[in-house]
């Protein structure tokens, strides 16, 4: 977006920020990785950190162990995580998040894993949220 001062004929770009609606409303820069390892329950979760904020994030389960899928270490070591369910049959565990954060946190519920992690970013810095709202209320 192209900005002109009015005290200064001068122009400058905005920069995309994480209240800048623009960014989340085109397609987004694309991130995949794929057999990661998912560390086993009462271990130090996999911190999976993005090189921009996400619009989006899928995360594939194709392993007979549930994952927990939390924005903090403390939040997947207590209560504020989700579980990506284990693979029934022939179908993998899904969990798909719109959500803008800089990393998320991996635990196998039961012992040692994988999963596959694709996401779109937007190209919003992430020192936008320096602490990935860890200690917000829900994220642990």
């Amino acid at each position: 977006m192209l900005f002109r001062s009015k005290m200064a004929d001068t122009m400058s770009y905005l920069k995309p920020g994480i209240g800048n609606a623009s960014s989340y409303q085109v397609a987004g820069k694309p991130f995949v990785t794929g057999n990661l390892s998912i560390p086993a329950s009462g271990s130090t979760p996999l911190q999976l950190s993005f090189p921009q904020v996400t619009k989006k994030i899928i995360i594939l389960n194709p392993s007979a162990q549930d994952i927990r899928l939390g924005f903090s270490a403390a939040g997947v070591n207590n209560s504020n995580y989700v579980i990506i369910h284990k693979k029934d049959g022939n179908v993998h565990g899904r969990l798909d998040l719109e959500v803008k954060c800089t990393s998320i946190f991996l635990l196998s519920a039961g012992s040692a894993t994988s999963a596959d992690v694709a996401a779109e970013l937007t190209s919003i810095d992430v020192r936008e949220i320096p602490n990935n709202w860890s200690g917000s209320l829900g994220v642990g």
